[in-house]
């Protein structure tokens, strides 16, 4: 499909990444496409996951289904970011009630130094012509995000085999193994940077980078397991912008907002907006945090709580988000609700 794409008419979302004036912060949802409309569920009956994210003309319309109801800034493309380690070569399973498995996960040295660099035009194509389909579905109405998993959220999975509270295993495999644990660091990290910029090149607008588990980490710690690698991204990454998100790293904002290339950082509802402006010295773009449980409450309730958090965090350099994932089970006036909710917030002098 041509790559001729249609021109952005709503640029609020790259607006307030390169932290320019917006009338209003652009609202996004992480995981906007997924379990909770029905529509989705109607495809969730009919196909695996798998065959959900491996048909592009079936990932192109999941992207769209939020954006048919409720018209946000972005569109995230639907995918998934254990899709990386399956180009590397490790089989992922995902069964419905059981969460992401890793059947044969890294257990040895010798294991971890067989990994390679994988072609990821070849391996994960279809990501890519997922990316152009659905860029010329949105008709420039929404900027168009691709994503990866970070490097230690991904050597996680690859160690411990499936999701944990703790992921002691992986930890314990990086301290006694740390060479074999690096070599894998930073083949995750090569495919990555390869991946987001096929993604750019095939009609990603921004990319963001997950790295879910970084809060497991110690301050000490994330210095030299997980930060060396986000920033090795950031540095690679000049075609597009890049917003991090790495949970719980609450104490890691500040060295990340001025030690990487990162157009924004994603936070989580653990902080408040007060102390994330001054962590990062209102230097760079945030994006979060209204707790995804927060959506259960009624749309009143969520309406007024939309409008508090904006007004802290402040308009500008701002991106109105949750500060993780929608939950399966928020119902979908709820949903609505919260992005209504930022599009009519006005500023204080106007209210």
């Amino acid at each position: 499909m041509s790559t001729n794409f249609p021109i952005l008419k709503n640029d609020l979302m790259l607006k307030a990444l390169k932290g320019e004036d917006v009338p209003r912060p652009p609202v996004w949802m992480m995981r906007q496409a997924g379990r909770y409309l029905p529509e989705y569920m109607e495809l969730r009956g009919k196909y695996t996951f798998f065959e959900r994210v491996e048909t592009p003309d079936l990932a192109c319309e999941i992207t769209m289904q939020p954006i048919r109801r409720f018209s946000p800034d972005a569109a995230i493309i639907f995918s998934d970011i254990l899709v990386v380690l399956q180009a590397i070569g490790i089989e992922v399973t995902l069964n419905p009630g059981e969460g992401p498995r890793i059947p044969n996960p890294v257990s040895t040295p010798e294991q971890a130094f067989a990994l390679r660099v994988p072609d990821v035009h070849d391996r994960l194509h279809y990501v890519m012509e997922a990316l152009t389909l659905t860029r010329h579905a949105l008709q420039g109405e929404a900027a168009l995000i691709g994503f990866a998993g970070a490097p230690w959220t991904l050597f996680c999975y690859l160690i411990e085999g499936k999701g944990s509270k703790d992921f002691s295993r992986a930890k314990a495999f990086y301290w006694q193994h740390p060479e074999a644990s690096k070599h894998i660091l930073s083949v995750i990290t090569q495919t990555t940077i390869a991946y987001l910029k096929a993604q750019i090149a095939a009609g990603a607008q921004i990319v963001q980078v997950f790295d879910s588990w970084s809060g497991l980490l110690s301050p000490e710690d994330f210095n030299e397991i997980a930060f060396p690698y986000l920033i090795e991204i950031c540095n690679a990454i000049t075609e597009a912008p890049v917003i991090l998100y790495p949970k719980g790293s609450w104490y890691a904002l500040e060295a990340i907002s001025y030690r990487t290339k990162a157009a924004a950082l994603g936070v989580d509802w653990c902080i408040t907006p007060e102390y994330a402006r001054v962590a990062t010295r209102n230097d760079i773009t945030l994006q979060g945090n209204f707790d995804p449980s927060k959506l259960l409450a009624s749309p009143d309730v969520i309406t007024k709580s939309v409008h508090r958090m904006i007004d802290r965090f402040g308009s500008k350099k701002y991106i109105a988000n949750l500060g993780h994932g929608i939950l399966p089970f928020v119902p979908v006036d709820h949903a609505r609700a919260f992005f209504d909710a930022v599009k009519f917030w006005e500023p204080s002098e106007n209210k």
